[in-house]
């Protein structure tokens, strides 16, 4: 509540100085900024519908208990206690991720996050070891940045494929040793320090 005061404030203030300054400048900014608005509103609104869709048809087809069944040993060890639902959709956003495709992944994610939630009010360690999981999200294929080089006219679009998997994975196993060892932490400092520790 208070960011979004924040911000506001500092929107207006902004407007405020740009009209003062340059109002012919101050109403074609504002102007396209709601057209880029609205667009970005709808194209976000049209691939969210067909991957959540997509996701839907491969829940009620299986594919997303037989992906599960694939990957669902790693995440019992990595999210211990949490709903076969909640490992299936990690399982898909992970398999997204995997593929490059962060269009799809960011439904699967939230549906994950939904299942982990359980009405809590505060993020539990499994949601924020998945936060962590997904923003550094391993790549064995990023489609949509060799997509973005083959149109820029890259001589390789492809040859990012080992540069990324390597720091994709780097960068996975770190953020996920970092936030065990800061859950086990917090655990330690909620119980109270050891004797020894004091």
């Amino acid at each position: 509540m208070v960011m979004n005061a924040v911000f506001f404030l500092m929107l207006i203030l902004s407007l405020i100085a740009l009209t003062i300054a340059s109002p012919q400048t101050a109403f074609s900014v504002m102007l396209n900024g709601a057209t880029d608005a609205v667009e970005l509103a709808l194209s976000l609104f049209a691939v969210y519908s067909v991957w959540l869709s997509v996701l839907e048809i491969m829940d009620k087809a299986g594919i997303s208990k037989a992906i599960n069944r694939l990957f669902s040993p790693l995440w019992k060890r990595i999210f211990k206690g949490e709903s076969e639902k909640a490992t299936e959709y990690i399982s898909l956003n992970f398999s997204a991720n995997l593929l490059g495709m962060g269009s799809a992944a960011t439904p699967m994610g939230i549906k994950a996050m939904e299942q982990m939630s359980k009405n809590r009010e505060k993020a539990s360690d499994n949601m924020i070891l998945f936060l962590v999981f997904n923003a550094t999200s391993i790549q064995l294929i990023p489609a949509t940045v060799i997509g973005m080089r083959a149109q820029a006219g890259a001589a390789d679009a492809a040859d990012i494929i080992l540069p990324s998997l390597l720091a994709t994975l780097l960068s996975t196993v770190s953020g996920v040793i970092l936030a065990k060892a800061c859950a086990k932490m917090s655990g330690i400092l909620k119980k109270g320090l050891p004797l020894a520790c004091r």
